[in-house]
C-alpha cells in the first residue's frame, strides 16, 4: 500500500516546524514510531521496548548504533 503524496507531505512539513521549534531553543516532547526520523530532530532519544526503557542516548548516536539500526531500522 503506497503512502498517498499529501500524508507524505504532511509528515515532511511537521518534522521541518518541530526542527524549527527546536531551533529556537522550544522544549518538546514527541512520541513517534517512525525510527528514521524522530531521531534526527531529537537531541535525546529513548528505546522503549514493553514498555521499558532499554536504551538512551542522543538522537544521533541512536542512528548509529548498530544494535538499533539492526532492531528497529532495517539494518
Amino acid at each position: 500500500m503506497a503512502i498517498h503524496n499529501s500524508v507524505l507531505a504532511l509528515f515532511f512539513a511537521i518534522f521541518d516546524t518541530i526542527q524549527q521549534l527546536r531551533e529556537e531553543s522550544m522544549i518538546l516532547f514527541l512520541m513517534a514510531q517512525n525510527a528514521n526520523q524522530a531521531p534526527r530532530c531529537a537531541d535525546l532519544g529513548y528505546v522503549l521496548e514493553n514498555g521499558h526503557v532499554v536504551l538512551e542516548d542522543s538522537g544521533a548516536a541512536l542512528l548509529a548504533n548498530e544494535a538499533v539500526r539492526s532492531a528497529y531500522l532495517g539494518g
